[in-house]
């Protein structure tokens, strides 16, 4: 599913015009250059927990060697904040 396909689904099944479900989607997610509240609440280091469906959380990675498949070279990959979600029960147990 993409962005679009995702508006034309929430007007669908909340009668709301396509231009208010583009609205909607866009203060959630954000588009090209502006954040949403997803990507603000992540960026400050917060968790975003959806009940029912799961949860957005900021990861610290550690820096570590890695080797270039391609040359065989060793180098160190810098340490990094990574987005990481965990399904919501509801979620797993539909899935199973």
């Amino acid at each position: 599913m993409n962005r679009q396909e995702l508006i034309e689904g929430l007007a669908a099944r909340t009668g709301l015009p396509e231009a208010a479900a583009r609205r909607a989607v866009k203060a959630l997610f954000g588009s090209t250059g502006d954040d949403g509240l997803i990507a603000d609440a992540l960026d400050r280091g917060e968790r975003v927990a959806v009940s029912g469906f799961g949860s957005f959380v900021v990861r610290q990675r550690a820096s570590r060697a890695i080797r270039d498949p391609r040359t065989g070279a060793s180098r160190v990959l810098d340490a990094r904040r990574a987005v990481a979600f965990r399904p919501g029960l509801a979620l797993r147990d539909r899935l199973r």
